[in-house]
């Protein structure tokens, strides 16, 4: 695929959101379906757990996203360790993120799809979620989908990626498993040890192209 027909479609995907946003009010950070359901029914959520199993917050924390700047509101512990990787990966090895880039908590119970009901318990974010909304696929260079797997096999599949969903949001990922699951307890844990050990093992350091990591990110998928 040619460069130019990546940039047409994030034109579109761009045209999208704002029509999106336009039509719902305020951009939402509302939510998941768990995607093995392949459920995308929108509407509004009335129960008092998320798709993924975690309780509707009423507020959340609003936490940085290292190097970049940017804040953005979060369950707290290691939930938001893993979200915060994956933002900060982004950030470092995809783009750099600038205002309006990133977006977690919301309160709107209003959902494109029904995965988007993560948001309200502050357990999934959006990154560039004009550019990459509900519906369009491949807005991906493939230099960036390589990324996005290696940061998805690095986590052990405790986050899932919207561009797996149907209907696909490419812009969004989750936390895939329910509250104190020991995966979820290990992936915060590596986090921590690698950005605490020497030179700093984390973000920016990390090589998603290396063969033997491209290798297991495949065997991950």
């Amino acid at each position: 695929m040619k460069r130019g027909e990546l940039t047409r479609r994030r034109v579109v995907g761009v045209t999208a959101g704002v029509a999106g946003t336009a039509a719902l009010g305020p951009l939402p950070a509302a939510g998941q379906a768990a995607a093995a359901e392949g459920s995308g029914a929108a509407g509004s959520r009335t129960r008092d757990r998320t798709g993924n199993g975690w309780p509707v917050l009423e507020e959340a924390e609003s936490f940085g996203v290292e190097g970049s700047g940017q804040e953005v509101r979060l369950a707290g512990g290691d939930a938001a360790v893993v979200l915060l990787h994956v933002a900060r990966r982004f950030h470092y090895e995809i783009g750099t993120l600038r205002d309006g880039d990133v977006h977690g908590w919301a309160r709107e119970r209003r959902v494109s799809a029904d995965y988007e009901s993560n948001y309200l318990s502050g357990t999934a974010i959006a990154v560039r979620p004009l550019s990459y909304p509900v519906g369009p696929v491949n807005g991906l260079y493939p230099n960036e989908l390589v990324v996005v797997r290696d940061i998805l096999a690095e986590l052990d599949g405790v986050v899932a990626w919207g561009g797996d969903f149907t209907p696909a949001k490419e812009s969004h990922f989750e936390n895939a498993v329910r509250p104190g699951h020991p995966r979820l307890k290990g992936a915060a844990r590596k986090i921590g040890g690698r950005r605490q050990g020497p030179g700093d093992e984390g973000a920016g350091a990390t090589d998603a192209f290396d063969p033997a990591r491209r290798a297991f990110a495949r065997c991950s998928a």
